[in-house]
């Protein structure tokens, strides 16, 4: 099977290992790559979010599938394109990824489908998402209703940022504030089916003891020893398929990942959001964990052939990952210094190193290219282990100004 991942980040990195992994993979490719994929596969450097330069290099390339990554990419109807040319694509259409690209439609298909989620207001004027905030009270939540890499969503008890966030994006959701846990689940769909991945938990804010503002993530870990055995049924059954057929009835099939961001509170499981593709840094734990070969798993649901009571192999074990940022992360990365000590890193017992931020520059060196510059993956028989592993790797690497939380995966 010949696979073209779209991509460049941690995410893509993550998902080009697992289908390198694969046996039934016959040709790997990454468009644009980045120099963690190009070890594995073959780079090609375009603009992923080109519908038409995508579909050329997917049919010059005889792709068998294309597994799209990042959520731009999505949105920009290049999952359109390929399925228009006949080329088998896991990720949702334009319309379908619209779950993700607008808080507000989000919330419109999960208030049909009966999907439980917090009590919201979609806000187009300063007036309104006064009055949401003064309705909903403290702590504010505001989310941004478009895309934002992550970071268009504050939680806060400071009523004017709550205000000041609302003002500079214009059209906003605005929510009750949910208590408990964090937990993300990733269900694979052919656009009538689906079946759940493992449970993970991410690490939203920028600091330890979540303090500090919103990224795109500073770790993950999987799986999660504090869940109720039956969460994931429930989660399948009251969130994911009901979304999934709430969007098959408007004649909107949902093809890829679908990411359910969920709180446990108190009053039960409520979605705080939901995302069009993989989630990272998630992903990079939960593939490391997949015990069954990717590449056909995706392909079925690429091509409507997902079997519904199929459930995933997972090694036995734990994995988790930290986020190795760039100084100035998330307000202004700074990029261009050198990173040092990866193969001393990947010299660790079960760890190893995915690139999400990086470059080659002048003279072969390895340069900061983005926010999230490394994700540092550790792995062992359980969780101690593994987070010991990770931070372990995550002391032999030497990038400038750099920043990591100390608390991932501590429970």
């Amino acid at each position: 099977m010949r696979v073209l991942v779209l991509g460049s980040g941690g995410r893509e990195h993550a998902l080009a290992r697992a289908l390198h992994r694969d046996p039934a993979v016959t040709a790997l490719h990454c468009a644009p790559g980045n120099p963690g994929t190009a070890e594995i596969a073959a780079n090609h450097q375009l603009d992923p979010c080109d519908p038409t330069a995508v579909t050329e290099l997917a049919g010059r390339l005889r792709a068998d599938l294309v597994v799209i990554g990042p959520e731009a990419v999505l949105v920009a109807g290049v999952g359109d394109a390929l399925r228009t040319a006949g080329v088998p694509c896991f990720g949702p259409d334009r319309a379908a990824a619209r779950i993700e690209a607008s808080k507000a439609f989000a919330k419109e298909i999960m208030a049909a489908a009966g999907v439980p989620t917090a009590d919201a207001r979609v806000c187009d004027t300063t007036a309104q998402a006064e009055e949401a905030l003064d309705a909903f009270g403290p702590p504010y939540v505001v989310k941004d209703d478009g895309l934002a890499a992550g970071k268009g969503v504050i939680v806060t008890e400071d009523r004017a940022i709550a205000s000041q966030h609302a003002a500079a994006c214009g059209r906003v959701v605005i929510e009750e504030f949910l208590d408990g846990p964090e937990v993300s689940l990733f269900a694979l769909c052919d656009g009538q089916s689906a079946v759940p991945l493992l449970p993970a938990q991410d690490f939203k804010r920028a600091y330890d003891d979540d303090a500090g503002p919103n990224t795109g993530g500073m770790g993950a870990y999987t799986p999660l020893p504090w869940i109720s055995a039956d969460l994931v049924d429930e989660v399948m059954s009251t969130v994911v398929q009901p979304a999934v057929d709430e969007l098959r009835r408007r004649e909107i099939p949902y093809v890829g990942t679908l990411y359910a961001g969920l709180a446990l509170t108190s009053k039960g499981v409520r979605v705080v959001e939901f995302n069009a593709r993989f989630g990272d840094p998630e992903t990079q734990v939960v593939l490391d964990r997949l015990a069954t070969p990717l590449a056909k798993l995706l392909q079925a649901c690429a091509i409507g052939a997902l079997d519904p009571g199929f459930r995933p192999e997972w090694h036995p074990g734990s994995a988790v990952t930290v986020v190795l940022a760039a100084e100035g992360y998330p307000a202004a990365p700074v990029k261009g210094d050198e990173i040092t000590g990866l193969e001393e890193a990947s010299k660790v017992d079960g760890a190893y190193v995915l690139h999400a931020g990086t470059k080659l520059g002048a003279e072969g060196r390895l340069i900061a290219n983005g926010g999230r510059v490394l994700n540092v993956v550790g792995t062992g028989p359980d969780l101690t282990t593994a987070r010991a592993r990770a931070y372990e790797a995550v002391s032999r690497i030497t990038l400038r100004g750099s920043h990591h939380r100390t608390d991932i995966a501590r429970l």
